[in-house]
């Protein structure tokens, strides 16, 4: 959806009531009805706030359900990026996942005006479910979503510190039957009692491991520290019965933490962390795969010459609402500090990395 501004501009209006009342409960999972005007269309959507923590900040996130299937989308995530006062740190990761071949959901600034109160910039990303898989032609399937530190590839639950009771714990079923849990538990499983001897091989069966270290070497060098336990989904391909990993909420990257502070450049090793990485990467095979895959990232697309174009066109195009956005007055200048807070870290990290790429060989 967009028109024909740089920046996309959504008018979303609904009953003055019903605002105050998603205002009173800020946790209800009740959408109300609002009407989405983008250009001269005009869309009757379901409206609620979305996320977590992001939910007891001033500039809140938002969730767009469209009655049908509209342009080929059912749901729109609306985020505000508020902790991060670049508002670009999701945007540049996602699509730092998508040059490495991951899936990863498309993402682009919107402009949100509510009763016409201008709200400001946020970012709308895609939802992965369904229609995620349509637009790239990709065949059907299971999704899961990680919800919580179960999502940890192991039977050990890190909440409860003890045996899971179910396998599948820390999911949710995004797309999929009882049937399809039934695999994810089982994955769950073999996992961690393949034997050793027998894990290069069977892993294969279930797991599509170039995707995977792919994935994992996105998370490694944008230090998304929640992103190897939750802050992603699972796809199974209903042609191979293989499954991918999807990133999702990548705004805690880049050298800033979930709380927008610092995070030293060598906070996560290069090998990264849960039990499926730790079982993978204990094969020298697929440990030389990603010190191969590694070597090649940090020599083109996680340098500072390689993204410094692609921050540079993202503030030129935001930069002129962002000083206008009724939020973000007193961080405007830590917003133009930013690219500069980016760009570091990433020459550190490089380094960084570059230093223990030697640890991934035998």
């Amino acid at each position: 959806m967009s028109n024909q501004r740089d920046i996309p501009s959504y008018k979303i209006e609904l009953d003055p009531s019903d605002l105050k009342k998603m205002k009173k409960d800020i946790w209800s999972e009740d959408p109300v009805e609002a009407t989405l005007t983008v250009g001269n269309n005009c869309y009757d959507i379901g409206f609620l706030f979305r996320g977590a923590h992001i939910r007891k900040v001033k500039k809140k996130s938002y969730q767009f359900i469209f009655p049908s299937v509209t342009s080929g989308i059912k749901e729109l995530h609306i985020n505000s990026e508020y902790i991060d006062k670049s508002l670009i740190r999701n945007k540049l990761s996602l699509d730092f996942f998508s040059t490495l071949g991951v899936l990863s959901p498309k993402s682009n600034h919107v402009l949100i005006t509510i009763n016409d109160d201008f709200q400001g910039v946020y970012l709308q990303l895609e939802s992965v479910d369904r229609y995620f898989l349509k637009t790239r032609n990709l065949p059907k399937g299971p999704i899961f979503y990680a919800e919580n530190d179960n999502a940890n590839f192991s039977l050990i639950s890190p909440i409860r510190e003890g045996l899971k009771k179910r396998f599948e714990s820390g999911y949710s079923c995004k797309e999929g039957t009882s049937d399809d849990r039934a695999i994810l538990a089982d994955l769950i499983y073999q996992i961690n009692t393949i034997p050793p001897d027998e894990f290069e091989s069977a892993i294969q069966n279930y797991v599509n491991v170039d995707k995977y270290l792919r994935w994992l070497a996105g998370v490694v060098c944008t230090q998304n520290y929640d992103g190897f336990i939750h802050n992603y989904a699972l796809y199974r391909r209903s042609d191979n019965g293989l499954f991918e990993i999807i990133p999702w909420d990548y705004d805690a990257t880049w050298g800033r933490d979930i709380h927008g502070d610092e995070m030293e450049y060598d906070y996560i090793p290069i090998e990264g962390y849960n039990t499926l990485t730790g079982r993978i990467l204990d094969i020298s095979s697929f440990r030389e795969q990603y010190h191969d895959l590694m070597a090649g990232i940090l020599d083109k697309e996680f340098t500072p010459e390689y993204q410094e174009q692609k921050i540079k066109k993202l503030y030129q195009k935001i930069a002129p609402y962002v000083e206008e956005d009724p939020y973000l007055h007193n961080s405007i200048d830590q917003f133009y500090e930013e690219p500069d807070v980016i760009l570091s870290y990433i020459k550190s990290r490089n380094r960084y990395l570059r230093g223990h790429l030697s640890d991934l060989l035998p």
